[in-house]
């Protein structure tokens, strides 16, 4: 009989779900992205860069991807393969999910198929409802309240290039959207200073701010981005117009967010060696200008490809076992 496991030898524990980052402990997250970042030294300067053990060979990774997607659905299917596994990529249209299945019938399905699913969905009790039926993890590829695997790369990005993340200050200037929310939870397992500042119409969600507080974290919102960036060690944004919105409701929110533009006036206030980062798709002269997106303090390059490693952490944390921190070892 044949050694690899199927998604069926996995259904006696409950499974690691990865739907927020306040979901888990510090010390977890923090070995994801140890085992992340170990992985990708091991694999830099290989012409094909596979782990060289393909800890995952045999498991299949499901993608649900009802919104376009390029850095998650990239990431999650050549990250699963380089360890090993395959990918099969579904839309809703493409399901019968698409004509009334539900989705404790799509997700008890999906557990005899394959390993784990990432959803990416423009509705969170969709996300909820996947895990709560699923035999197999189910990882939250992005919902319009939160984007937890953005976060890790950013985080992972951050280290790379300015060191240990605990204890220095980042600042958000924009919408106060998904992203956002991600982040704030990640300042508080992370141990990072976060100061928000968008319009007061814009607001992150209360309760984000409270589980924050409630927790100790050192999250601050403002509607001043000039209070937000002074003399952070990076400064975070994201796309202003959703692809949902009308052309004028676009243009409503373009007003509104004009004076949180990161510009060169904008970036000076922060650190001297400040990052910028932004998580993709950008948008020339909303969010940001041309010289900030282009020029030595913008790392969005660096945070792109580390969607690919950071996802590598949650795939082996998720389908490893108790083993899953030895994939960060020849």
């Amino acid at each position: 009989m044949s050694a690899v496991a199927t998604a069926s030898s996995y259904t006696a524990t409950a499974p690691r779900h990865f739907l927020d980052l306040k979901d888990l402990d510090a010390a977890t997250l923090r070995q994801i992205l140890d085992v992340a970042s170990s992985m990708k030294r091991m694999q830099q300067g290989r012409r094909f860069p596979l782990h060289p053990r393909q800890p995952l060979a045999g498991r299949q990774l499901g993608l649900i991807l009802s919104k376009p997607s390029t850095r998650t659905r990239v990431s999650f299917e050549v990250g699963i393969r380089q360890l090993g596994g395959d990918a099969v990529v579904l839309s809703p249209q493409e399901m019968q999910i698409g004509r009334g299945e539900s989705i404790a019938d799509t997700a008890r399905v999906l557990s005899r198929f394959v390993d784990a699913i990432v959803l990416r969905t423009g509705n969170t009790d969709t996300l909820h409802e996947l895990a709560r039926w699923a035999d197999v993890p189910v990882i939250n590829g992005l919902t319009p309240t939160s984007h937890p695997v953005q976060i890790l790369a950013d985080i992972m990005t951050f280290e790379e290039h300015r060191g240990p993340v605990r204890g220095r200050t980042f600042a958000w200037t924009g919408d106060g959207n998904n992203v956002l929310v991600s982040l704030i939870e990640g300042a508080v397992r992370f141990g990072f200073s976060l100061r928000a500042a968008t319009p007061m119409d814009m607001k992150p969600p209360q309760a984000a701010l409270d589980w924050a507080r409630r927790e100790g974290g050192d999250v601050q919102w403002t509607s001043d981005p000039h209070a937000a960036v002074a003399g952070a060690d990076c400064i975070v944004t994201d796309t202003w117009v959703s692809m949902s919105d009308s052309q004028e409701e676009a243009a409503s929110r373009i007003a509104r967010l004009e004076p949180y533009r990161v510009n060169a006036e904008l970036m000076a206030r922060a650190a001297p060696n400040a990052l910028f980062m932004h998580c993709l798709p950008a948008h020339i002269g909303e969010e940001m200008t041309k010289d900030v997106f282009e020029g030595r303090h913008s790392v969005v390059f660096d945070e792109a490809e580390n969607r690919l490693h950071a996802q590598k952490g949650i795939l082996a944390w998720t389908l490893g076992g108790s083993n899953w921190t030895s994939f960060g070892k020849e």
